[in-house]
């Protein structure tokens, strides 16, 4: 079995023992340029079987734990990881409390947010591009998955309540963001604006209007803030700073946005969590 390469991330955070985390960066795989390295994403014309061998790498690097690969969609659908699920199932987050089965997801700019509780029980991941994260009425893919997530935290603390147990579990959730497309450089439109605004006044602080009908976007800010309202106070990780934009470090993170338009393509990283 290989080690993690030494360029990927370890989340800095307190989870147990028995949770285990990592983000790829571009680093330690076979691809060619422009999806040099280690390209994951089998959608985004690389070459399937550098795909296949740097997808080897990762799961060597798990240590025999199953990456399970989704089929993202930019929408709010979660699913329970099992060992019969095969890979490709139509979902931007999941959660599993099976070892041996890491929550994958896929990015490119888009953040990566992996989630567990104190107890190490239930480890969760979702993707979370402005869309899912935005979803619809003010709720996205962060309260999806945290529903979930929530419920099969209490069916392993075998409570019945179910009133006061969200705010219960939240105190006790772990939250970590990983790399994404920076606030300096993620320039939206009113659309966006409007598709997080019109449901919570408070998320315009999260934008900077900076042209005439142009946003400079902060996501792991909106995000932080979906987290806090379900009360979700331990969060790790991406805080908005220049060290975690995928377009600013073009030697280090793949960006779907700085790349797929001037070399006509990117690669895919990924961030796992799974129970040992």
């Amino acid at each position: 079995m290989q080690a993690p390469h030494p360029g990927w991330l370890r989340p800095d955070w307190p989870a147990p023992a028995r949770v285990q985390a990592l983000c790829t960066t571009r680093a330690g795989g076979c691809s060619r340029a422009p999806f040099d390295s280690l390209n994951l994403g089998s959608h985004v014309g690389d070459d399937p079987q550098a795909v296949q061998a740097n997808r080897q790498r990762l799961q060597a690097a798990l240590r025999g734990v199953r990456p399970v690969f989704l089929q993202q969609v930019h929408g709010t659908q979660v699913v329970d990881l099992h060992p019969g699920l095969a890979d490709g199932a139509v979902a931007d987050a999941c959660v599993s409390t099976t070892p041996g089965l890491a929550c994958t997801i896929m990015v490119a700019d888009c953040l990566p947010l992996l989630l567990t509780n104190r107890q190490g029980t239930v480890v969760a991941a979702a993707h979370a591009g402005w869309r899912g994260l935005a979803g619809e009425g003010g709720g996205g893919v962060i309260e999806t998955v945290f529903k979930t997530f929530s419920a099969q935290t209490l069916s392993h603390q075998a409570q019945a309540a179910t009133q006061s147990i969200a705010s219960g579990v939240a105190g006790q959730t772990l939250a970590w963001l990983g790399p994404c497309i920076g606030p300096q450089a993620f320039e939206v439109g009113p659309e966006v604006w409007d598709a997080f605004c019109a449901h919570d006044a408070a998320a315009a602080q999260h934008f900077s209007e900076h042209a005439p009908g142009k946003f400079l976007a902060n996501l792991a800010g909106l995000a932080r803030q979906r987290l806090q309202a379900l009360g979700i106070a331990q969060v790790y990780g991406n805080d908005g700073s220049p060290g975690w934009c995928t377009v600013s470090q073009p030697s280090r993170f793949f960006s779907h946005r700085r790349d797929s338009r001037a070399l006509g393509g990117s690669g895919r990283m990924a961030a796992c969590i799974w129970l040992g």
